[in-house]
Parts: C-alpha cells; structure tokens; sequence
C-alpha cells in the first residue's frame, strides 16, 4: 500500500514459460531480505512462492529499529513492500530505505518493490512520485496493459491486478516499461535486475479482507471501487495473476548476474 544507479542491463532473459530456468538447489539457498513497514504486514504470497521455492526469507522492518544489510552479498534478493506511507515523507527510516536501493542496483542482485516499494525504487532512479493531478486513486481492481518488453519478459499477464495506492510515478530514465494504465500509467518497471509493481500481487484473501476494513476510509476517494467489488474482482481475475505471480517470482529470483558471480568466485 501507499498513498541514479548503475547502467540499463540489456540482456533480457525471459522468465518460465518463455524458456525455463534450470531450479536452484534448495539445500544451499540464501536468503531474500524481505522489507516490511508495520506490525502487522506479511509477505503475502510472495513470501509464499518464495518458501515454495526453497527460500528462506529475512523478515525486517526498518520503521521499528531493525538495521539494513550493507551488502547483499549473503542474499539472493530483497524485496520491498508496501506501506500506508509514502515515498516522499521525511521520516528518517523512509530515505533511508530509498538510499539503500542504491546497494542492490550497484551489486545487481534481484530486487523487486511493490507499491510503495516501487515508488521508492523510482525516487532512488530519480523519477518523481506524486499523487493523481485529480486526486483520484487506485483502489480495488483496475485494468494492466503489458508492453511488448513486458510479454517478452513474462508470459500470461493479468488482465486485471489488485491495487490499494494514491501516488503514482515516472518512469525512470534508463528504465524499461513493461506493463501500463489508465489513471496511473506507470504499473511495471524494470531496470537491471531491479523490479517496480505499483499493483499488489502479493496480497491474500486475509490481507484483502484486512485492508478493506481497516482501510475503508480509502474506499471514500475517487476512483476507489466499493468492498464488495473487490471480491467480485478476486474471484474472477486471481487465479490469473496468483499463476502469473509465481512465475515471475521463480524467475526474478535466479536472475544472478554473471559478472557478479565471477567475481564472487576470484
């Protein structure tokens, strides 16, 4: 939720589905920081296609005191979440969270922001994140188009994903588009081995049920779609994006750049 780095990396492997990738080795996997932002969050079913994997996952929560890694040379990835903050408040956690990307794109490892998670990533590229210029929002399910780069990238994209946000961003200079929208036309991104989803994949039949009650006062803003729709929306549109998420979870997560791991081993 949620109301300047290393050079473009070209070679675009395609993810399952458009030429498998070999599965890695359970027994000796590192660690995904995953990077959470209240009490109460979870993974979601990230952190679900992650186990499922074989990924044990480093749970932080950087508002309440837990430090940051300085390299991510003991990861295999990080993933930032979602948050009822915004990219651009001033709390001390907030930038430090966005300096931090820096480490991830300078190392590229695989990194992956979700709704505010991506609007950080996006601020750390130097783009700017503002609200809607009508002050609508995305709340509820709302229709994706995947650019030729996202087909070519990932097969079998949702029609329809879940959102819960109202600020929005640029695309990053160097970045490439892989999926847009209507009000916020921003919806994927990708730069290196760097993801940004201002949808929310990761979200769970419990944390719906969560957010549209301790939420509610969002469903009040324009554009924002009433409860009952969106479990209307689950019901119809989740199989989808619940086969696409896995998907392109067991491919973001193995894509080790090669210079890294030569390094890795002189």
């Amino acid at each position: 939720m949620s109301f300047r780095s290393s050079k473009k990396d070209d070679n675009i492997v395609p993810f399952p589905g458009r030429g498998a990738l070999a599965a890695p080795d359970a027994a000796s996997l590192s660690p995904v920081l995953i990077v959470l932002h209240q009490e109460s969050s979870t993974p979601g079913r990230v952190g679900n296609a992650l186990r499922a994997l074989g990924y044990p996952l480093d749970i932080r929560r950087p508002r309440f005191g837990d430090p940051l890694p300085k390299t991510l040379a003991q990861h295999a990835g990080a993933v930032i979440f979602g948050g009822p903050m915004s990219a651009n408040d001033s709390e001390e956690y907030v930038r430090r969270e966005i300096d931090w990307i820096e480490i991830p794109l300078r190392e590229r490892r695989p990194f992956l922001g979700i709704c505010l998670g991506a609007q950080m990533l996006a601020k750390q590229l130097g783009a700017p994140v503002a609200p809607h210029h009508e002050g609508r929002v995305e709340v509820g399910y709302y229709p994706i188009r995947p650019t030729a780069a996202g087909h070519a990238l990932c097969s079998d994209w949702p029609e329809r994903v879940y959102h819960w946000h109202g600020e929005g961003f640029q695309l990053p200079d160097g970045a490439e588009l892989l999926a847009e929208g209507d009000d916020f036309p921003v919806q994927a991104f990708r730069h290196g081995h760097a993801f940004g989803f201002q949808f929310h994949p990761d979200v769970t039949y419990a944390m719906m049920h969560r957010w549209t009650t301790r939420g509610c006062v969002r469903m009040d803003s324009p554009g924002a779609q009433p409860r009952h729709l969106h479990f209307e929306g689950r019901a119809v549109h989740d199989v989808v994006e619940r086969a696409w998420l896995k998907n392109f979870i067991a491919g973001w997560i193995v894509r080790a750049p090669q210079a890294a791991l030569l390094e890795a081993a002189e």
